[in-house]
């Protein structure tokens, strides 16, 4: 074993020279086809929150159509059922998964560890324009014969593809096709985003050193790589079974009297392949939220993190055994009730690390100097929502106690809680938070709270009545409930309310792209670190930062992310690339 020389304050010395970036040589280099980390960021989440409000526009038809039958003349069972579809396609993966992962990802990752760009920053520009082009075939849809699929999210086979599915002729085939692209051009950001954590970090920058954010995002895209091949191989075989008449996912089956040409193939088998992506998908949304949450509230709690390595190692241990409880969202499939007793059993125990980074939370707040800022506002509300939809998820993860539960409303509102609402209070947190990073400029604050209290309380307003709706038995997927005597008045008021409540909610979001554009040039100026943080992506030469992150010569880290409040510190900060202070251990570990 050889030993490595130490440089100053036990930080060792550089293996490599500073690689030469790659300069732009004209404005479309520089902003259109950009290879700076940056920029691609910001490519990805303007993209991305496009998508999004194209989604919720979508939900609002949805719901108009739920609570007044008919109002819109336009909608029918089919195009609800459209709707529906391409609503949960856009926001699961093509907004969720493409922010958090494409836009905070690239922006943070080479930032936080003192890297000049990712590794690969060729490849990190295709990742986009691979995204770019998923979406447009997607939106595509809407003007082919038939319009998009209406197979709902899940794209389930036989209906998936067989007559009197809306979108049969080209929807379904442009929703297949749309995720391929998505998922090749994910595969290189994905590679960029662990290559880059792994081979990237300055000096002095240990795993054990990184932020929660980085850990978050890291893991999310090695379990994104592993199981959106699961993903992509089933869109080829369902594509197979469309275009070439293949028996992948399609069994012999009969269509109005007439057999049709398939045989031998498994619609359950799809379910699994859809389902092995589809629950891992939850936490590479989950895990880089846990990761900004942890960030933020240590930023503005002015404490360190509690239990720092713990969080690391139950960020892990959530990305690991998201990978054996996807069945649990097949209960009603007809499987074996051993096989429903072990996913039930491995949906409990995966609530264990996440418990742990709850109450690591809340110990990281205890006697904690909380400023209530907007970023800090929206962390709270984020946790709050976890546990609850968290605590709706112990029901469903029950097998007698789902499959009652598994058709209805129930299931509706502990989806969006969980995978809707949580993610994007966490999104909200973060563009207030880093916003004045991008821009030099702070977002307008009570502006700012406004869209907080309308968001955090109107979310709950529409999705809590959701759960008793669900619980009356009320069906998920029927574009009306109809005349029906099993369903009380208060169930139709109900609708009505959640209707009303989901549109204000929905314009409080403009407000919010309102304060971006309008603080771009008109917001108050941020300086280089208003939060006082420590983190490195605040230790920048400029902000915004120029190309190449920092100035001649890189940072070197001397501590971890999360040195407040020190005793004898002359500040209730310490940046990480501070050398040690007199009398301090020089390499200051979790």
């Amino acid at each position: 074993m050889v030993d490595v020389p130490l440089g100053v304050g036990g930080v060792p010395p550089a293996e490599v020279e500073d690689v030469e970036l790659y300069h732009p040589k004209s404005w479309v280099t520089h902003y259109v086809f950009s290879q700076d980390a940056k920029i691609i960021a910001v490519q990805y989440s303007v993209t991305a929150l496009s998508i999004g409000l194209v989604a919720l526009m979508l939900s609002w038809l949805m719901r108009v159509q739920l609570a007044f039958p008919g109002a819109l003349s336009f909608i029918d069972a089919d195009a609800y059922y459209q709707l529906i579809t391409m609503h949960g396609m856009m926001m699961v993966v093509y907004v969720l998964t493409a922010l958090f992962l494409g836009g905070f990802g690239n922006y943070l990752i080479p930032l936080m560890l003192g890297a000049r760009d990712m590794v690969f920053p060729y490849a990190n520009m295709l990742s986009f324009w691979f995204y770019l082009l998923a979406v447009v075939v997607l939106f595509a849809s809407f003007a082919v014969p038939g319009g998009p699929t209406g197979a709902g999210w899940t794209l389930y086979p036989p209906q998936s593809i067989t007559a009197g599915t809306p979108g049969l002729a080209w929807g379904i085939i442009m929703m297949l096709v749309s995720l391929m692209i998505f998922i090749i051009g994910f595969t290189m950001g994905g590679l960029n985003y662990v290559v880059t954590v792994l081979q990237g970090r300055t000096r002095g920058m240990t795993l054990m050193r990184m932020p929660l954010t980085v850990w978050g995002i890291f893991t999310a895209s090695v379990m994104a790589l592993l199981a959106f091949p699961a993903l992509f191989v089933g869109a080829v075989m369902m594509l197979f079974d469309r275009l070439l008449g293949t028996s992948f996912f399609m069994p012999e089956i009969i269509e109005q009297g007439a057999r049709l040409p398939y045989g031998g193939g498994s619609p359950i088998l799809f379910q699994h392949l859809f389902w092995f992506f589809g629950h891992p998908e939850v936490y590479i949304v989950a895990l880089p939220a846990f990761g900004i949450v942890s960030d933020l509230i240590s930023v503005h709690a002015r404490r360190n993190i509690f239990g720092y390595r713990m969080m690391v190692w139950a960020i892990v241990a959530i990305g690991a055994l998201s990978f054996v409880v996807w069945a649990h969202h097949m209960y009603v499939s007809g499987m074996n009730p051993y096989f429903g007793f072990f996913f039930a059993t491995t949906t409990l125990i995966i609530a264990i690390p996440t418990a742990i980074k709850v109450y690591n939370w809340v110990l990281t707040l205890w006697r904690g100097d909380i400023h209530l800022t907007v970023p800090m506002l929206f962390a709270l509300a984020f946790i709050v929502t976890f546990v609850n939809g968290g605590l709706t998820g112990l029901f469903l993860g029950n097998v007698v106690v789902d499959v009652p539960l598994s058709d209805t409303m129930f299931v509706v509102a502990h989806f969006h809680m969980v995978m809707g609402v949580a993610p994007i209070l966490v999104i909200f947190g973060a563009l207030y938070h880093w916003y004045p990073k991008v821009t030099g400029r702070l977002l307008n604050v009570p502006l700012g709270q406004l869209h907080f209290w309308v968001t955090f309380l109107g979310a709950y307003l529409i999705f809590f009545p959701m759960h008793y709706l669900g619980l009356m038995g009320v069906p998920r997927r029927y574009y009306e409930m109809g005349e029906t005597a099993i369903y009380p008045q208060s169930a139709h008021d109900l609708n009505i309310f959640i209707t009303v409540t989901a549109l204000l909610v929905g314009a409080a979001q403009f407000a919010f792209v309102f304060n971006l554009i309008w603080s771009l040039r008109h917001g108050r100026e941020a300086g280089g670190n208003p939060w006082r943080a420590c983190s490195l992506e605040w230790q920048t030469s400029a902000t915004p930062p120029p190309h190449g992150n920092f100035g001649k010569e890189l940072p070197i880290v001397y501590r971890w992310a999360y040195d407040y409040n020190v005793p004898g510190a002359p500040e209730d900060f310490i940046p990480q690339n501070q050398p040690p202070l007199a009398g301090e251990i020089a390499s200051r570990a979790p």
